[in-house]
């Protein structure tokens, strides 16, 4: 509703200044939506079909009232036999969205539906969502339809089940059922069978076994393809009425879940994820609501989830303050090898309140809708709910089993094992907090940053772009969390104040996001290393509702901010690790040690030649120390190399910089820096010796080299005016003096290359 106001002229752009609170106005009020069509075929017991209506909605069809219906995702669904004509008209009535204000002020209305919730006025948008947001068809019934398919993996060898839900329309179940699987993706057998269906019941559900020659495995992100299959089913009555036809796409792939060391545990959920038959360290961020006028367009999900993939994503927690996600998340996630924990819409035991019935159909029908994506592997009952039981709960759980049965259902994130925190920004805790955490599963963790100065600009009033402080009352102050409610910019500025000088906001966003670097990069290598005690990360998170400083890490326009790229660096397949406790690290004995970890997902590196060193570079770009690491006696996924330590007085340097990289044989495999001793010099980061760049065009391959004498830190290739659009496979590297690094990028022209320390 709101984005088609805003296009018509009627209201500003909701996303600039705060017009957030001009378009607000319109999700209180009635709206109403008209269509006259005409229909020339004759049609047998046709339905009206709404895919997703926000919220509460009322239909007409001809003058008719057909009902009402709760809830946005699904329904409702209407048999028009006897009311559609020719020419028609289709009315659509939607009521304002819920205003229940708590002893806070703040909006909840949202409990008392089925929505996701995530723009009621907390996550930095309060627009609650209004309109015809799915498509809406009539839909012809054959004699027979085919009302499901289902099909899953037995085992990694192809063998499969399939299960088809067929429906009786006007006449007996009698026919053939023929099914065809063809690979999708990549070239391989195709697969055929037939049936033979003769029965009088009104429904019947057919149940087959079969093996697909020669299988090909759909595996995550970074571990393997992502082969997918097609399957086509048609079904031909005997009446020689109208066959009916559906199709479907998934993977053969299995998901177990296994109990971490020591267990089964009592109190905790079997945290170990067993991908086709190898248990792995799961790696992954948190997925929001990718709108909140719900623009949910392809273009948008494939900016988003190919970034995913190139952090080496593989897994995404789709919130339950989120929603199912749609066909095309799913469709996409299954291309980059991205698995999906889909949770409910509740949160905060909200499953209490929300009418059962809404939700009973909202589990319902997108089980059914998305259970064959080989992207799925988990099924959750809700965001934060720390009581997740009774009838809501435990119908979700039913379901998992009743209309699945092949994936886990996990009552509530966090819970038995798993954990959130937030110590680092809600509890103004310093940075060294996140540098020491440990859990057995991340669910969510991190803390938020300013969008790109670029995104910042795009939301700002002319007034605003070059002056700085700004007030509590300004736009910049507005695009925060809670809109500067709890404090904002008080908690921006701390975090940001780690790193640099508030002189300026160029300044004051570069130290939001590497704050945010350092309180996510840190915890997500220590997980890894912690292996297989730690079985998973997913750090909050990949996207946003709104423009706004928020915990993402690539803002909602679709720029990446830099902690894209450092997480990047800590999921790569194979990389070398330092575990460090502190920013500003001390010692009372004289020296400081770092351990120093190999992480190898596939164990590609095992038998081959392979190093890793690890330098340290003073704040004059000196290196004082190197050490290198060559063998370890059982090669595994996680390989504790050693310890590299540096003096006391080595450590005395603001700031202090770590490399770390492998070689194998003489080709450089991986290579990532961390920065410390920052706090004490702020802005110091950007006050070391100068040094030049070169970058020269092959087709889409910008070949990066330092021409100085001293090496290049934070090295980044910009797009300006397109950061939104632009693609880059590396970012904020380190370059040694006379040393080359390529990076493929989308777009070839107008780009620019800086450094930390570029002259």
């Amino acid at each position: 509703m709101h984005t088609a106001l805003w296009k018509a002229g009627k209201i500003p752009d909701p996303y600039f200044g705060q017009n957030d609170s001009i378009a607000r106005k319109q999700s209180f009020k009635t709206w109403w939506f008209k269509k006259e069509f005409t229909v020339e075929d004759e049609l047998n017991q046709p339905q009206l079909i709404f895919d997703g209506v926000a919220i509460h909605c009322t239909v007409w069809l001809n003058g008719k009232k057909l009902g009402e219906h709760e809830g946005m995702f699904g329904g409702p669904i209407f048999d028009i036999s006897k009311d559609l004509k020719q020419d028609n008209t289709l009315i659509v009535k939607i009521d304002p969205a819920p205003f229940v204000p708590n002893k806070h002020g703040t909006n909840v209305g949202w409990k008392t539906t089925v929505v996701f919730n995530n723009v009621y006025g907390w996550h930095y948008s309060n627009i609650p969502s209004l309109g015809i947001w799915r498509p809406v068809k009539i839909r012809n019934q054959a004699s027979v339809e085919i009302e499901s398919m289902f099909v899953a993996t037995q085992d990694t060898s192809g063998l499969m089940n399939l299960e088809i839900a067929l429906k009786k329309v006007s006449s007996p179940i009698k026919g053939e059922i023929r099914v065809g699987i063809f690979p999708d993706n990549f070239k391989g057998r195709s697969t055929f069978f037939s049936y033979n269906v003769d029965t009088s019941v009104k429904t019947d559900t057919l149940r087959f076994s079969f093996t697909i020659p020669e299988a090909k495995l759909w595996w995550p992100n970074g571990l393997g393809e992502q082969n997918l299959y097609r399957m086509e089913a048609t079904f031909l009555p005997d009446n020689g009425k109208t066959a009916d036809f559906s199709e479907t796409i998934f993977g053969i792939r299995t998901i177990e879940m296994a109990p971490l060391p020591g267990g089964p545990f009592e109190d905790k959920y079997n945290w170990t994820f067993v991908i086709n038959d190898e248990k792995h360290f799961v790696k992954g961020n948190g997925w929001c609501t990718m709108d909140a006028l719900m623009d949910f367009s392809r273009e948008r999900y494939d900016r988003f989830l190919s970034l995913a993939k190139l952090q080496n994503i593989q897994m995404l927690r789709g919130w339950g303050s989120g929603m199912p996600e749609t066909n095309d998340f799913y469709e996409l996630c299954n291309r980059y090898g991205i698995m999906v924990m889909q949770e409910w819409p509740t949160a905060w035991d909200s499953h209490k309140e929300q009418p059962y019935d809404a939700l009973e159909e909202t589990v319902r029908l997108n089980t059914i809708r998305i259970r064959n994506n080989p992207s799925l592997v988990m099924y959750g009952g809700g965001n934060e709910s720390y009581d997740p039981f009774g009838k809501a709960i435990d119908m979700m759980g039913r379901y998992s089993i009743e209309l699945d049965g092949t994936r886990a259902f996990h009552r509530g994130e966090p819970r038995g094992g798993s954990d959130h925190n937030y110590d680092c920004w809600w509890g103004r805790a310093h940075l060294d907090h996140n540098l020491n955490m440990t859990s057995h599963f991340w669910g969510e963790f991190g803390i938020a940053s300013l969008p790109i100065k670029e995104s910042v600009l795009r939301y700002l009033p002319e007034s605003e772009k070059n002056r700085w402080p700004l007030d509590s009352a300004s736009v910049f102050a507005h695009h925060t969390p809670v809109f500067n409610t709890l404090k904002d910019m008080s908690r921006l500025t701390q975090y940001s104040g780690y790193v640099m000088r508030d002189d300026n906001m160029e300044d004051f966003i570069t130290g939001s996001q590497l704050a945010q670097v350092v309180a996510v990069r840190h915890t997500l290598e220590r997980a890894r290393t912690r292996w297989p005690d730690c079985t998973g990360a997913l750090y909050y998170k990949m996207n946003d509702n709104y423009p706004a400083a928020s915990w993402s890490c690539v803002d909602w326009y679709g720029a990446p901010k830099a902690l894209h790229f450092f997480a990047q660096d800590a999921f790569a397949p194979v990389a070398s690790v330092i575990l460090i406790d502190h920013t500003a690290p001390f010692s009372s004995t004289g020296t400081i040690s770092f351990p120093v970890y190999l992480l190898d997902d596939k164990q590609e590196l095992d038998g081959s030649d392979w190093k890793v060193t690890v330098r340290a570079f003073d704040q004059g770009l000196n290196e004082i120390r190197s050490m290198s690491f060559e063998e370890t006696k059982s090669y595994q996924q996680v390989n504790k190399l050693g310890e590299f330590s540096i003096t006391k007085d080595e450590a005395e340097s603001f700031p202090l910089f770590l490399v770390s990289e492998v070689k194998v044989g003489e080709k450089l495999k991986y290579k990532t820096f961390y920065f410390l001793n920052f706090e004490q010099e702020k802005g110091c980061l950007f006050e070391l010796p100068r040094t030049t760049l070169s970058m020269e065009m092959q087709g889409t391959r910008a070949i990066i080299k330092n021409t100085g004498k001293r090496p290049a830190v934070g090295v980044n290739i910009q797009c300006q005016g397109r950061a939104d659009k632009f693609t880059v496979s590396d970012n904020y590297f380190w370059l040694d003096a006379g040393e080359t690094h390529i990076v493929e990028v989308n777009i070839p022209d107008d780009l620019s290359v800086n450094a930390w320390n570029k002259k």
